[in-house]
């Protein structure tokens, strides 16, 4: 069985109910760009003329390509983050000497947990979503951040 239905059509059906859906799941500001990314892939992907649902395949193509934006924005996030000089000397505690040389033994992600949570003051989840990784990554990177600051100072 085939599409009965042209892409061009889909959009015009369409395209609004998705742009809502990708609203939810990426934000108004990159809900467009989802919607239209996956409209590419699917034209992209030739298999439109077997697709038997359309709106739940473009749906679906929607959901495919929120969720790669996001890795995307992950990926930015995480490569910026590393580029970013440690610029915390303004904060007393890392006046210190001997604390600064603690924190610049940590490994990135462990940095960027202890920073998020003692000088941004995020809770774990908030840290989470921020980094785009589970809250257990969070508590496991902050719990060995601590351990290794511990050691490392109590020296």
């Amino acid at each position: 069985m085939s599409c009965e239905i042209t892409i061009a059509e889909a959009f015009e059906k369409w395209a609004d109910d998705l742009t809502s859906y990708a609203t939810v799941l990426v934000g108004p500001e990159e809900a467009a760009d989802a919607v239209h990314q996956a409209f590419l892939d699917v034209m992209a992907s030739h298999r439109w003329d077997s697709v038997r649902e359309p709106r739940g395949y473009l749906f679906r193509a929607t959901l495919n390509a929120a969720r790669a934006q996001r890795r995307a924005q992950s990926r930015r996030t995480a490569r910026e983050w590393r580029a970013r000089p440690l610029t915390l000397e303004h904060h007393e505690l890392l006046s210190d000497p001997a604390v600064l040389r603690a924190v610049v033994t940590l490994s990135l992600q462990q940095r960027a947990v202890i920073y998020l949570t003692y000088w941004e003051d995020l809770t774990v989840s908030s840290v989470a979503a921020v980094l785009d990784v589970s809250e257990g990554t969070v508590r496991r990177q902050l719990n060995r951040a601590r351990t290794k600051l511990r050691k490392v100072l109590s020296r």
